[in-house]
């Protein structure tokens, strides 16, 4: 379903127009949108709902729609495999596609007293890559440049900024075209961060956010909690080794990791910086990690959003 779609382009994503988003899409569903509460803005907007234990995903653009049916037909195998993974409406047609965006509805997961460790996340890394991904489910490549350009040209950043990025675009392309993998293709999250693991309140750690889920390396799940401890010192040694033992390998001992490094970084500061205007507090993290690639040599001081 439709409505404007014509004005699908970006424009600035903000916190209220995803509302009026998210409003418009609930009465599509015939769902009530009344007192809900935004929760994340990120590369989505994530609403809960007062009326009903449901999570509404507003994307930035009619160009997340691949990835906002793919989210659905991952959560949906992933379920029959019995996987711990968040769960979509069931007998809901989606994503809907309002005023350009696409909108996506789950299932709450009432969450515990606790957060997921590392370890918990190496372990169901480690099970996720374990799977056999069926025949008719369709997964593209990781893509690691994945809307980048399409960031550059939205964000509201200087002018030097943008000319610096797309240089280390074009450096971090041509070191990507020489990675060569020894490990086997198979079912990749990648995303794979201790944020996207929820613990409910019956303990049980529940895998979630599948946008960028593909069909490739496992080493791109392991590059993001690798990127954080070794270059951001974001865990402790020893919650690095929980996630090490976890899984069964550390990716700093592998020859592409410098490279994985590169990307990753390149990452975190392209998608942080389409929220500046947001407010102060992330248009300083922003100007941190945009400093830090233009001295890859100094010590990172960047902070998690």
């Amino acid at each position: 379903m439709a409505l404007n779609a014509a004005r699908g382009a970006d424009k600035g994503f903000t916190s209220a127009g995803a509302a009026q988003v998210m409003a418009a899409a609930c009465h599509a569903a015939g769902l009530d949108h009344r007192g809900a509460e935004l929760i994340r803005l990120g590369e989505n907007a994530l609403f809960r709902l007062a009326s009903a234990p449901v999570i509404v995903r507003v994307a930035r653009g009619v160009e997340w729609l691949p990835k906002a049916r793919r989210e659905v037909a991952v959560s949906r195998w992933l379920t029959e495999e019995g996987f711990p993974a968040t769960r979509a409406i069931e007998d809901l047609e989606q994503p809907l596609l309002i005023g350009g965006h696409p909108v996506t509805f789950w299932h709450l997961i009432v969450e515990g007293d606790r957060q997921a460790t590392y370890g918990e996340l190496g372990a169901v890394l480690r099970d996720l890559h374990s799977l056999t991904v069926p025949e008719r489910l369709e997964l593209p490549p990781y893509e690691p440049f994945d809307k980048a350009e399409l960031r550059l040209q939205r964000a509201v950043i200087p002018a030097d900024d943008k000319t610096f990025l797309r240089k280390r675009e074009r450096e971090l392309r041509d070191k990507f075209a020489e990675l060569r993998f020894e490990s086997p293709k198979g079912p990749v999250h990648g995303d794979a961060h201790v944020q996207n693991l929820m613990v409910n309140d019956r303990g049980q750690v529940i895998l979630i956010d599948f946008e960028f889920f593909c069909f490739d390396h496992p080493e791109w799940d392991l590059m993001v909690t690798s990127v954080e401890h070794h270059s951001l010192r974001w865990q402790t040694d020893e919650q690095y080794a929980d996630f090490v033992a976890a899984y069964g390998r550390d990716l700093y001992d592998w020859h592409g990791y410098e490279t994985l490094r590169g990307l990753q970084e390149f990452g975190m500061t392209t998608w942080l910086m389409q929220n500046v205007q947001e407010s102060e507090s992330v248009a300083a993290e922003y100007q941190r990690r945009i400093t830090g690639l233009r001295n890859d040599g100094a010590p990172r001081d960047w902070h998690p959003v």
